[in-house]
């Protein structure tokens, strides 16, 4: 099948209990190679392709973009965690 791909994937990265180290991660990606990435603990767009550069240079120069996606560590990653891993604890 001929097309193309396109997609955004969200992640929430930790390994200590206290959530201290959370990471928030927003990867763009293009058939499947990661475009452009922001990194909560970098605080901007990283663009690892041609086209992936000239998205992260755009999307950098909107600071209310960026601390906007800067507090979804404590907004979004956080509180999913704590349900998460209290619901895993709860079986084990």
């Amino acid at each position: 099948a001929d097309g193309f791909y396109e997609y955004q994937m969200i992640e929430c990265v930790y390994s200590t209990s206290d959530y201290s180290d959370m990471v928030y991660l927003r990867s763009h990606s293009f058939n499947k190679v990661v475009d452009a990435q922001f990194n909560s603990t970098v605080g901007k767009f990283v663009g690892y392709t041609e086209e992936g550069v000239k998205y992260a240079e755009n999307w950098n120069k909107d600071q209310a973009l960026l601390q906007g996606l800067k507090a979804n560590v404590d907004a979004f990653c956080r509180p999913n965690a704590q349900v998460i891993d209290s619901a895993v604890r709860d079986k084990a």
